[in-house]
């Protein structure tokens, strides 16, 4: 018997208003245009598969991109994507309602540049600050520990069955960049166990929010610190007691191999705010932010192919006007008025 709550996932409005959310700025794209040639069939099609039971995922194309550091991004069929949105959006308001206020990673009215502003509004008010990021993340994640918490807030069966469908897919395909981490308690098995989200599913983003909840939960509630936050695998304590930090520190890394998670140990060091702190591209000071001079280099080049593309004729002016403002709309997030006023004498404009 189909669920409420599934037969809601499968119906036409749900379908329908994922496939918008999915295709949001890529209608130009070939596969989407396609999907969109045969909208209503293939919605229906879609929809009939996944109440009998009959739909599978599609293979992922791979690729790499390598600023600011290696990643291997695994891209579903835009037909998967359709699934992911229809999926989040009627699992999403569970989870949303539980996670903490400063969990900023993808969510609706937060994202990467609340996340600096709340950085620097915690760095005016404490002392010290304990950074960590956790190794591999989405490489690590455990699909037992996952389905388990997930489990939780869907009691519907056919819902779970989609969710290992869609679990299962992604199975393996961050095993060639996984450096296996042995815990206690474990034996040769453990390289046995299905692990890793590919990264650039809508579901591994909201997923690595489920996942870590807990961790959030614990930070708050166990250890009592209140001034703290998180965008994806970033996360920061602070704390007027250096000790404290250093204690809490412990205690991370115990909780953190409960959900079989490391941290950059040696790079996790309690330093006072006034140091700086290095947090998703731009450095934050209690009095001032800065762009990392890396991502500004990374930005210089990225502009730099994009002029020379529209000098030769490849893309339009709208676009590299785009790509412009994009960067401009980031760097003014930092204290940035010099390298945003110089930015038009190093890209004159006018073809050769």
């Amino acid at each position: 018997m189909v669920s409420p709550a599934f037969a809601e996932l499968t119906g036409w409005a749900n379908l329908l208003a994922a496939w918008h959310a999915a295709a949001r700025g890529k209608r130009g794209r070939a596969t989407v245009a396609a999907f969109e040639s045969r909208l209503a069939d293939r919605l229906l099609e879609l929809g009939d598969e996944l109440r009998g039971q009959r739909y599978r995922p599609g293979a992922y194309r791979r690729f790499e991109i390598h600023e600011p550091k290696r990643r291997l991004i695994s891209a579903a069929p835009f037909r998967d994507r359709v699934v992911h949105h229809a999926l989040c959006r009627i699992i999403e308001p569970r989870f949303e309602r539980l996670f903490i206020a400063d969990s900023y990673a993808n969510r609706i009215g937060k994202g990467n540049h609340r996340a600096v502003a709340r950085l620097q509004q915690l760095a005016r008010s404490h002392r010290y600050v304990l950074r960590a990021d956790v190794v591999q993340h989405f490489a690590s994640i455990d699909h037992q520990i996952l389905r388990m918490l997930l489990a939780r807030r869907i009691p519907e069966a056919d819902i779970m069955a989609l969710v290992d469908r869609l679990l299962a897919s992604g199975d393996g395909v961050l095993d060639s960049v996984y450096e296996m981490v042995w815990f206690p308690g474990d034996d040769l098995l453990a390289l046995c166990r299905p692990r890793g989200l590919p990264i650039g599913n809508l579901s591994s983003q909201f997923w690595s929010n489920c996942y870590l909840h807990p961790f959030d939960q614990f930070v708050q509630r166990e250890l009592r610190c209140r001034a703290y936050l998180r965008y994806v695998d970033d996360f920061a304590l602070f704390a007027d007691d250096k000790k404290q930090l250093w204690a809490w520190k412990r205690a991370i890394v115990e909780r953190l191999a409960g959900l079989r998670l490391t941290i950059h140990e040696t790079a996790t060091q309690v330093q006072p705010v006034a140091f700086g702190i290095p947090w998703l591209g731009f450095i934050v000071y209690p009095t001032h932010i800065r762009l990392k001079g890396r991502k500004v280099g990374v930005a210089r080049r990225r502009l730099a192919q994009r002029f020379a593309a529209w000098r030769a004729g490849e893309i339009s002016f709208a676009e590299l006007d785009a790509s412009v403002k994009a960067w401009v709309a980031h760097a003014r997030h930092a204290d940035s008025w010099g390298l945003r006023r110089a930015l038009p004498s190093q890209f004159p404009l006018g073809r050769e």
